[in-house]
This record gives structure tokens, sequence and C-alpha cells, in this order.
């Protein structure tokens, strides 16, 4: 699976606005170039983090967002799903009763990249944009790598 551009860029720019902002509008104009991303493409990013509730726009001199809650209370999860990321590793339509397989049936893994979907939103509903700032990231178990003799996967942490 697969996170796009516009999940990891909103996620980068929301945790810039609360690590910067200090109580005080921050312009896309300053987070682009920190973030070295398109303020274009930023200004559609928040055009739909307002839509979706987590950022506020303040205009004239001296504008630009606020967190419309604490980094706290604003999760990985919810920025992913307001730029319109899905969170799924399926290739089947979320909640439909049938699979995408041209008979309509779903194919023998479906249940298992559904639970890994459905993994991922719960470990990106668990992570809060202060977490990421404080680097207190849950599960980071390290590089899945080759043990020694090609007997299964070790850890890095191991």
């Amino acid at each position: 699976m697969k996170l796009s551009t516009k999940g990891r860029y909103a996620v980068m720019a929301m945790v810039d606005l609360d690590l910067h902002s200090d109580n005080k509008p921050i312009s896309l104009a300053d987070i682009a170039e920190r973030q070295e991303i398109s303020l274009s493409y930023l200004e559609q990013l928040f055009a739909k983090l307002r839509r979706g509730g987590l950022v506020k726009s303040v205009r004239g001199p001296g504008g630009g967002y606020l967190l419309a809650r604490s980094g706290e209370e604003t999760r990985i999860s919810d920025i992913i799903l307001a730029v319109d990321e899905p969170i799924r590793a399926t290739r089947c339509t979320p909640g439909q009763p049938f699979g995408c397989r041209i008979n309509k049936s779903r194919c023998m893994t479906h249940d298992l990249w559904e639970e890994l979907g459905n993994q991922i939103y719960l470990y990106l509903s668990s992570v809060s944009v202060a977490d990421v700032i404080a680097k207190r990231i849950l599960g980071t178990s390290g590089v899945i790598l080759p043990k020694e003799g090609g007997e299964g996967p070790a850890y890095a942490a191991e």
C-alpha cells in the first residue's frame, strides 16, 4: 500500500503548522519553504483541511492558518481523510457487499488486505500531531532485515 504525496504533505504541513504557530497564524508560503512543498499544492490541501475543520484561516496582514484544535487532539488519520486520501489496502470499494473481480466476488486475500487497512487506520488514529512533534510514535520497531542464514525476518530492534 502506498500513501500518496497528498496525505504525506498534508501531515507534514500540519506538523509544521503546530510546531511553528505559537498561537499566531502561519502563512502557507512559510510552510512551503520549510517543507519544500509547492505553494499551490499546499493551497489545495489547506482548502480541504479547512473544510474538514482541521485548520482555521486568518485573513489580512499577518494572516495565515492555525490549527482548529490542539496538536494533541488532531489525529493523523483525520488529516489524511480530510484530504481525500483513502486508508485502505484492498482494490474493492469500502462498504460494498461485492468484490472487485469481474464476477463481483472477492479475492481469496480480501480479508487480509481489508484488515491491514483497518490496522493502518487504527494506528494513524492513535497518533496525534503532538506525538509526531514529541517523537512519541508508537510501534517504531525498526527495519525488517533478513536473519543470518536466511531463516525468516529479524528486526533491527532485536
